[in-house]
């Protein structure tokens, strides 16, 4: 991450740095995990950079989280209790609440500095959801609580950092880690998690290794992805299923599931949008039945 004048550019891969112009520094200092700024980007609005990466934009933050969330949350019959696992901004929070059937939601975060940052600064990422009583807010490591509680979930949503060496998340996306959470889905649950980029140049590098980690260890597996203008480049989740769909839903009954669920409608996820988001282009397909990768403890993957 570098700032020059009136412009701010961020490095997406070791070869490749985007420049947005900036508008104004809103915040920027470093909690005891990370460095975090609030910056105003032409274009974007206003953004959430973690270690010099960008988190989420008010442009178009919407598109990661509404993919992030609703289609595990679809493909569960009636979600009633959520786990998130990071999330700071509270806009993955913002979305499960908008699902009727939802009755409890335990968002973990490591870095309560950030939370309360983003709270104060990013009010139209959370729209109050950190107030709304089926909300309940902890700080601590995702996996710990996991491994603690005995409390079971239907759905469980991983809106972490990358898999970054000496970062705080990386052991939230190996063999061992997905091995407790299922643990902690009741029947029919669904875990999600988002797994970097999907460009042709990245996708070897992390998305690959942990969907195919993923589908070591659940039953059934899917992927999937999006574009993030904000992120620079396609951006990519894998599905872990408690217990295999016997069909994958249609466009038609995606926007069914929607319809009957949320008292508003979306503004990036459909049913139309659903079926491409999970119609992976052909090099993805290939690089999944290529990949070998397990992320371990021991050896876990790491992004740059």
């Amino acid at each position: 991450m570098a700032q020059a004048g009136r412009w701010y550019f961020e490095p997406i891969r070791p070869d490749l740095i985007v420049g947005s112009a900036l508008e104004e520094v809103i915040y920027k200092g470093k909690t005891r995990y990370q460095d975090v700024q609030i910056l105003r980007l032409s274009g974007f609005g206003l953004c959430l950079v973690l270690d010099g990466k960008t988190q989420s934009a008010e442009a178009d933050e919407y598109i990661y989280h509404e993919a992030l969330v609703h289609p595990s949350l679809v493909a569960h019959t009636r979600p009633e209790r959520v786990f998130i696992g990071g999330g700071g901004e509270g806009a993955t929070l913002r979305e499960v609440l908008r699902h009727r059937s939802v009755r409890r939601v335990v968002m973990v975060d490591l870095d309560r500095e950030v939370v309360e940052i983003c709270r104060r600064f990013l009010p139209r990422h959370h729209q109050g959801a950190f107030d709304d009583p089926r909300a309940e807010l902890a700080f601590g490591d995702a996996r710990a609580y996991l491994n603690d509680t005995r409390e079971s979930f239907d759905v469980i949503i991983l809106d972490l950092a990358d898999p970054i060496e000496g970062g705080p998340a990386y052991l939230l996306y190996t063999r061992e880690f997905y091995r407790v959470a299922l643990a902690r889905l009741s029947p029919g649950g669904v875990l999600v998690t988002q797994a970097g980029a999907t460009d042709p140049l990245s996708c070897q590098g992390g998305f690959s290794a942990i969907a195919h980690t993923v589908a070591t260890v659940f039953p059934g597996t899917l992927a999937y992805t999006v574009f993030v203008p904000a992120f620079g480049s396609p951006w990519g989740f894998a599905m872990g299923l408690a217990e295999p769909l016997a069909d994958a839903p249609t466009a038609d009954e995606v926007d069914k599931r929607l319809r009957e669920r949320l008292a508003k409608g979306t503004r990036f996820y459909d049913g139309i949008t659903h079926v491409g988001m999970f119609s992976l282009p052909r090099y993805l397909r290939e690089g999944l039945r290529q990949e070998t990768r397990v992320a371990t403890d021991e050896d876990p993957v790491f992004v740059t």
